[in-house]
């Protein structure tokens, strides 16, 4: 059972969905979903093997099926962060358990360190904070060169670029850096140019969630348990190095789960993940499974 909501608030319309009734039939906290730049639908194959919870997923302001009124086109933590609040307290069923992926993850940290109460068990999925890195400044060198190439020839050598950069091993170099363009064709991508520059992920509207810098102190201070996750295929490219460096910052072990960074997703979205073992994984560590 899914039924679909719309909260207005006085600069954006955030559609969301809540999977499961309200109040909770376990008596246990809502569990919200949320990525960034992927909407809600990112999160169907996941939540369908959570039936037994009740899921909240939403669209991020000027994404999927949310719209803006602000006259800005970027997306920063401390907004969204201030956007998944008012969604909780819509909500009006106190606290809720939060499983965050990828941009997401930088927004529920940044939930927890603002709105200390909002969340009472934060799993991070794959933070990309890119600056916390040891080669953080040729981390930022890359994806400038994302953009470049999406500027220059469009959606799908921006991809190409993309996809060149988040599978690369170990520390950006200058081997990376001496590197061909990435070739779209090679990626099953188009190669003609639709004109678009407006891409969340491709452009640099979503800079300000890779740069961002987690406040350590109000995150420790909160009551928040906050665990960060890291895939198993994951460990040696970029989202999963910031995985490691964000729990070293955190002063924290970090956890691992199933598959990649993707590793909740079904076929739909491509590469699959293990949706049934990250499912199973996840159940675990919510309910304190090391």
């Amino acid at each position: 059972m899914k039924k679909t909501h719309t909260l207005k608030t006085a600069d954006a319309d955030l559609v969301y969905d809540v999977h499961g009734p309200l109040p909770t039939a376990d008596g246990r906290p809502p569990l919200f979903m949320i990525g960034q730049p992927m909407d809600a639908t990112g999160f169907a194959a996941l939540a369908a093997r959570s039936a037994e919870r009740t899921v909240v997923t939403y669209d991020p302001r000027g994404l999927g099926r949310s719209t803006r009124r602000d006259g800005r086109d970027d997306h920063t933590p401390e907004t969204q962060a201030d956007d998944v609040h008012a969604l909780i307290q819509e909500l009006g069923a106190g606290p809720v358990e939060m499983f965050a992926s990828s941009g997401g993850a930088v927004t529920a940290l940044a939930v927890v360190a603002r709105h200390p109460g909002d969340v009472t068990v934060l799993v991070a999925h794959e933070p990309p904070l890119i600056t916390l890195t040891p080669d953080g400044s040729a981390a930022v060198r890359a994806r400038a060169a994302v953009r470049e190439a999406y500027e220059k020839r469009g959606w799908g050598a921006g991809m190409a670029a993309f996809v060149a950069m988040t599978s690369w091993e170990g520390e950006f170099t200058e081997a990376y850096f001496a590197q061909p363009e990435a070739d779209p064709a090679a990626f099953g991508m188009p190669t003609e140019d639709d004109g678009s520059r407006d891409d969340p992920l491709l452009s640099d509207r979503s800079w300000a969630i890779s740069d961002h810098r987690p406040d350590v102190d109000a995150i420790t201070a909160a009551p928040t348990r906050v665990v960060i996750a890291v895939g198993e295929e994951s460990r040696a490219v970029q989202t999963g190095r910031t995985s490691a460096a964000t729990a070293e910052l955190l002063g924290q072990p970090l956890t691992v789960f199933p598959s990649h960074h993707g590793g909740f997703l079904d076929g739909e979205f491509g590469y699959p993940g293990k949706p049934d073992e990250f499912a199973r994984r996840l159940r675990e560590v919510l309910d304190g499974a090391a």
